[in-house]
């Protein structure tokens, strides 16, 4: 038995620690982003700041629609249906070309009105229009970004189904390589190049996601015997209607639910930026180093979706709901020690940023919140991709993204406008109402409602 348990917990680091570092690189090339930018000043850093934030709400729309497919790929993985698994890569790709077109078309019609949102000068640090102007030369550049991102994504959620994470996480590395070389010439103007400051960020950005993505293609086209559903992926973009609908059916919850969130993501960071321009800086660097440390309970989300899948498609319902358990627990011991790492670096690293004590004592706090609630967040994100694994997408979506509209946003306005709570205190109460969510996340993954084979639906 605990030979079984031993090999579980490494197949489950196996497909979980590729997603770390790769996210982790991702998430690194921003940090490196971030500090390169902030040795400009606080208004690009804050300018930058907003874009990514508004940037962030599209790529989880990319994520929530591709995540709704790729509940069905980890299945037909399972079955060993190749011909199933290439039709949900080809709907990823026509899905991935229609959030671009449209992400694209939005940005450059209200661009400039969402950045706005965000300004709120309170006095201190900080110039609303020069902020203003960083950010919308460094989006102009991001939205090039957006196709190459896409066909990434596309790539590697079919990749990771089929329990492939090595190639993209060697994916990221190119990219890291690229945007690290990029950001130290077209930035500062170094060998000869100009120093375009947020817009050589910008560029740099996009020629790593140009990078990443022709390396993840080309490899895949490549390793058709690895890879077999890339035969003749291209030979047509049609879907079996069947499917069609049961992805529209599983898929459109998950795809409203990450684009709730990750709107209510912003508007969480909009109502604490109503405090000043000083607090949306000191949560850019805060927000820098922690999505750095977030990626261990993020990948271990995504290892328990494509493990929990691959289980439900081989018939092992049984078994399922206490490799649930144990895949929760693991997930929040590694967070405690990720937690505590992140709580040791939270007095050093505002100090790398060029901007005033005040900004870097509030960020140090902030980053001290969010090592604090790590385990918190990491069982929530168990539990929701325990549920999103059997197809009960409906159900994550009353419990992700409602939670947030409904508990997190209410509770933040409230605090924001009609007290004087100071904003770690204010930050630190809207967080710990995540414990409520984690004890619905437990009440519904123990009831198992969401144990289905749901390829056998389609």
């Amino acid at each position: 038995m605990n030979g079984n348990r031993r090999n579980f917990y490494r197949q489950t680091l196996m497909i979980a620690v590729p997603i770390m570092i790769q996210n982790g690189i991702t998430n690194f090339v921003s940090m490196i982003d971030n500090i390169m930018v902030g040795k400009i000043g606080t208004d690009p850093m804050s300018g930058v700041a907003i874009v990514n934030q508004l940037i962030f709400v599209w790529n989880l729309c990319i994520f929530g629609g591709f995540s709704g497919i790729g509940i069905f790929a980890a299945q037909y993985y399972g079955k060993g249906d190749e011909e199933g698994i290439r039709n949900t890569f080809r709907l990823q790709t026509i899905l991935g070309l229609i959030l671009t077109a449209a992400g694209v078309l939005i940005f450059r019609a209200g661009g400039a009105g969402l950045i706005r949102l965000y300004l709120h000068e309170d006095g201190g640090v900080g110039n609303a229009a020069a902020t203003l102007e960083a950010a919308s030369r460094y989006l102009a550049v991001m939205l090039f970004g957006f196709l190459p991102y896409a066909f990434t994504q596309s790539y590697s959620t079919t990749l990771r189904s089929s329990g492939e994470t090595v190639v993209p996480m060697k994916g990221s590395l190119i990219a890291v390589g690229v945007n690290l070389a990029g950001n130290y010439i077209l930035i500062f103007g170094k060998f000869g190049a100009p120093a375009l400051g947020v817009v050589g960020a910008a560029c740099a950005t996009v020629l790593s996601r140009t990078a990443e993505a022709l390396y993840v293609i080309i490899w895949t086209h490549t390793h058709p015997e690895n890879q077999p559903f890339v035969r003749g992926a291209y030979r047509t973009l049609r879907v079996p209607s069947e499917l069609v609908r049961s992805c529209i059916r599983k898929g459109t919850p998950l795809l409203v639910n990450e684009t709730m969130w990750s709107g209510g993501m912003a508007v969480l960071t909009h109502l604490y930026s109503v405090r000043g321009l000083s607090v949306v800086a000191a949560f850019n660097i805060s927000q820098t180093i922690s999505n750095v440390f977030n990626v261990t309970f993020i990948a271990m989300g995504s290892a328990i979706g494509i493990i929990l899948g691959q289980e439900l498609g081989q018939g092992k319902t049984d078994e399922v709901k206490s490799d649930a358990n144990r895949l929760a627990v693991f997930s929040v011991l590694i967070c405690l020690i990720m937690g505590a790492g992140l709580f040791s670096v939270s007095g050093v690293f505002p100090r790398i940023y060029n901007t005033s004590d005040e900004i870097r004592s509030l960020a140090a706090g902030l980053i001290r919140i969010s090592a604090v609630c790590m385990p918190i967040y990491a069982y929530a994100n168990a539990s929701y991709f325990t549920l999103r694994s059997g197809g009960k997408t409906f159900v994550t979506f009353l419990f992700d993204s409602c939670f947030s509209w409904a508990v997190s946003i209410p509770a933040a306005w409230a605090l924001v406008h009609l007290t004087a709570m100071p904003i770690l205190t204010l930050y630190l109460t809207v967080q710990l109402l995540d414990l409520l969510k984690d004890l619905i996340g437990y009440v519904l993954v123990q009831k198992g409602i969401w144990i289905q084979d749901i390829t056998n639906i389609a």
